[in-house]
């Protein structure tokens, strides 16, 4: 989704994208004037979705690459996001720098808003926050659910507690095993089954 809404600002520029006529001829609506916007907020709303839609793929990064614990492993994702939208606005001020005039306006698309790079980051790190936000509630949703045994039979054995959750101190974590249903967590029934193939 984020790279088809990329590919779009990319074929128009984002400054030029149509949405608003595109809009007024669906609804016979403008949204700009309905909501009193004076510049195309297009680009405003991709660097948004770059931080709400890319923020799972940083989470699944560092589990799987370098795991943080504690609260780092709320914060790390997002400020790797916001780094990312940093660097990005790095490189439209050396891309406008090095065409320069209207080329590089035409670039950098700040449609006269001097605080274009501070307000883009600012909508990356919303969108990656409010991602964290929601994945943290359905994380802590499914651990509920595995703790009170509600978790479907082949979705694993182990589950790891989010921080605070295991009643052990901010920064425990502990694993919550998932039982199938029959399953008393005792060796007598394995034991009998075992008997009774041979």
């Amino acid at each position: 989704m984020f790279l088809c809404a990329h590919e779009i600002g990319a074929h128009y520029t984002y400054a030029m994208v149509p949405y608003d006529e595109a809009l007024r001829s669906l609804t016979g609506q403008s949204l700009d004037a309905l909501l009193g916007f004076r510049r195309n907020h297009y680009d405003r709303l991709v660097h948004f979705l770059f931080g709400l839609l890319l923020l799972p793929l940083a989470v699944e990064l560092f589990e799987a690459k370098a795991p943080p614990r504690g609260a780092w492993r709320w914060l790390m994702p997002v400020l790797f996001i916001e780094a990312l939208s940093a660097v990005f606005e790095l490189i439209e001020w050396l891309a406008a720098s090095l065409f320069g005039g209207e080329l590089g306006q035409a670039y950098l698309g700040t449609q006269g808003d001097v605080w274009d790079a501070q307000r883009d980051m600012a909508l990356a790190l919303l969108g990656a926050a409010v991602a964290q936000v929601a994945l943290m509630f359905c994380r802590r949703r499914r651990l509920s659910d595995a703790s009170r045994g509600r978790i479907r039979p082949g979705h694993g054995r182990t589950l790891h507690a989010c921080e605070g959750e295991s009643g052990e101190g901010s920064g425990s974590t502990r694993p919550y095993p998932l039982r199938e249903p029959g399953d008393q967590g005792d060796q007598s029934g394995h034991a009998g089954k075992v008997d009774a193939h041979r």
